[in-house]
């Protein structure tokens, strides 16, 4: 199964899960995940169910660059690292 793995920067608005799924793709995996945990489906994606500006997902060490569709895929053993980008100086 997948393993879907949020970084701590979310920890400080609530508690952080690892998530394993057997979705076929990031946007089933990532709806799976929110299922359990409703509230963090707000600072993952917007309004339209698009990624955030500021996240970044990495599916085996590559990051994603679909933001709208979600559809990349994952394999069973597949490692998802779901970041908040940070800024500033």
């Amino acid at each position: 199964m997948a393993h879907l793995n949020f970084t701590q920067q979310l920890g400080r608005f609530m508690a952080v899960p690892q998530v394993q799924t057997d979705a076929a793709d990031l946007r089933g995996a990532l709806n799976a995940c929110f299922a359990d945990h409703p509230r963090l489906r707000g600072y993952v994606l917007d309004e339209q169910g698009h990624l955030r500006e500021n996240v970044v997902i990495f599916i085996d060490g590559q990051r994603t660059r679909e933001r709208q569709r979600l559809d990349d895929a994952l394999a069973p053993h597949s490692q998802v690292y779901i970041l908040q980008a940070l800024s500033g100086g």
